[in-house]
């Protein structure tokens, strides 16, 4: 059995996403740990847990999701992964943390050396996560669907009763409208999902509720 443990970190309030199953290993998603005590409270987990770090990936690379990065590549050993159109938005990090939000102390992510393709299969322990396109919000966001446990880590392209935002550079809410229909809500109904930012829900209640997607 697959689980998930979400912690809600940073100034934003995002959600990283520590997924892991009775082999020990395990993944993070989007490490949006921002300061010491975020960052150590990550370490105790998987210490606690006894986990092997294998992976870092990020669904897409906007701040939020991405302070963490630097952090966990140099515990655990490993570089981030990511959708190669979410290049553009990892390289502008520094720029968008400075410039756009007056971060100074931000942790410098280190750079992919490999990239994730879409309607592949991301592999660790006795874990199969199905890699789904779903652009939108960002260029190159990715979803990351377990079918054998009922869930998909959505990244910031559906919330509970919202969807991302298309306002930031290489957003667009036509091409994020098609990824949900196309990518999300074919899923069983009773799939969980894992958002990037609130509760978690389900494939079932946004088709019935979430006012974008009548």
């Amino acid at each position: 059995m697959t689980e998930v443990q979400g912690f809600e970190w940073n100034p934003f309030a995002e959600n990283t996403y520590v997924v892991y199953d009775d082999s020990g290993e395990c993944v993070i998603f989007d490490p949006g740990c921002y300061t010491d005590a975020e960052r150590q409270a990550l370490r105790a987990f998987i210490e606690e847990k006894k986990l092997r770090v294998q992976r870092l990936i990020n669904t897409h690379c906007h701040l939020d999701h991405v302070f963490g990065n630097g952090f966990v590549s140099r515990t655990w050993s490993v570089l981030p992964e990511l959708h190669r159109s979410e290049m553009p938005v990892l390289q502008r990090y520094p720029q968008v943390c400075e410039y756009l939000y007056g971060i100074s102390d931000f942790d410098p992510s280190p750079m992919p050396e490999q990239f994730l393709e879409a309607g592949t299969v991301l592999h660790f322990g006795n874990t199969r996560l199905e890699i789904l396109f779903t652009p939108g919000h960002s260029p190159g966001s990715l979803s990351f669907y377990c079918r054998e446990s009922g869930f998909v880590l959505s990244g910031d392209v559906l919330f509970f009763e919202s969807i991302g935002r298309t306002d930031l550079p290489g957003g667009h809410t036509e091409t994020l409208l098609h990824s949900i229909r196309e990518e999300l809500l074919v899923l069983p109904g009773e799939t969980l999902v894992y958002p990037g930012h609130g509760p978690a829900t389900t494939i079932r209640h946004e088709k019935e509720y979430n006012p974008f997607l009548g």
